[in-house]
């Protein structure tokens, strides 16, 4: 099984590919990250099925639209057996020209991963919840702050 740091590094590791996959705006890329039969459900609830049709759905929204880039804080990582971990992050997202992220974009995302064959860890299911925090306004805006100390370069802290 390795270490619960190797698993923790390798996950983080994952998570970190993902978004590099989505902030390069390359498909193939982020889909890389997910099992064969892998799951993400984004931010307005769609859902998407199978790394292909993953890699095809993004491919489609990043020719469509100019996306934002994330910046993201991994609030943990916890190990659920010897193959299969959850990790918990915070993120935000910096529209294209602009320079501060836009707090109504504000999301928690958890990662179901799973160590599959040949050993690697790939994600099973990605959601991508929105942080809104009706009628706490308050955490909002803790949330919104945190996330802009990570407006530097590489967009990702762990």
């Amino acid at each position: 099984m390795g270490t619960d740091a190797a698993v923790d590094r390798a996950v983080r590791e994952l998570y970190r590919a993902l978004l590099e996959g989505w902030n390069t705006r390359d498909a193939e890329a982020f889909a890389a990250t997910f099992a064969e039969d892998g799951e993400a459900i984004g931010f307005d609830g769609s859902r998407h099925c199978g790394r292909d049709q993953i890699a095809a759905d993004m491919a489609a929204l990043f020719a469509g639209h100019l996306t934002p880039v994330y910046v993201a804080k991994v609030r943990g990582v916890r190990l659920l057996g010897s193959d299969a971990a959850v990790l918990q992050a915070v993120a935000g997202l910096v529209p294209p020209g602009e320079s501060d992220v836009k707090p109504e974009l504000n999301a928690r995302q958890t990662i179901v991963a799973g160590r599959l064959g040949g050993g690697g860890w790939r994600i099973v299911l990605l959601q991508n919840t929105p942080a809104q925090f009706h009628g706490r306004p308050e955490l909002r805006e803790g949330l919104t702050a945190e996330l802009r100390d990570l407006l530097l370069p590489p967009f990702l802290d762990e």
